[in-house]
């Protein structure tokens, strides 16, 4: 039973060091927050809802992915060898492929005018929520744009992991 509690805190551990220092999962994160606060204006059935949850995790799925490939090719080598720029750049491809057809999918969930009109209507009547939503706002890009001082160098901490 350890040890499978243990492989939860290894794949949590792993998702939090992909947030920390891949701004891209920020992003990707920020952006799967919003989609799901916002999806509750919109009049969303549970196949819609299963879509947009296998959708915001195949993307999360697949940052996390690539940021191990690139993790891995640099440790295997650091000179510049065209089969890790490849498998390099396969991974971050699936993760386009992947943030392109979500883009597609929320377009066409999201696509309804009701559903805007709805979330206009409650924020107009709602300045609190309003100004919620605009601090948030300005903490999410904050999140986004800021990152730790990288470093190739792995702590001790992660060592023994």
């Amino acid at each position: 039973m350890r040890a499978f509690i243990k492989g939860f805190v290894y794949a949590l551990s792993g998702l939090i060091y992909c947030i920390k220092n891949e701004r891209n999962m920020r992003i990707h994160t920020v952006a799967a927050l919003y989609v799901l606060v916002f999806a509750r204006f919109f009049a969303f059935t549970a196949s819609d809802y299963a879509v947009l949850l296998l959708t915001i995790g195949g993307v999360i799925s697949a940052e996390a992915v690539n940021t191990a490939v690139e993790k891995l090719a640099d440790r295997v080598s650091e000179k510049q060898d065209p089969m890790i720029k490849l498998a390099k750049d396969a991974a971050a491809g699936a993760v386009l492929v992947l943030a392109v057809f979500s883009v597609l999918i929320a377009l066409f969930l999201f696509g309804n005018i009701e559903g805007f009109i709805s979330m206009y209507n409650f924020y107009i009547t709602h300045p609190l929520n309003l100004a919620g939503l605009i601090l948030v706002t300005l903490i999410s890009i904050l999140f986004i744009i800021t990152s730790p001082k990288k470093t190739n160098k792995i702590s001790d901490k992660e060592k023994k992991l």
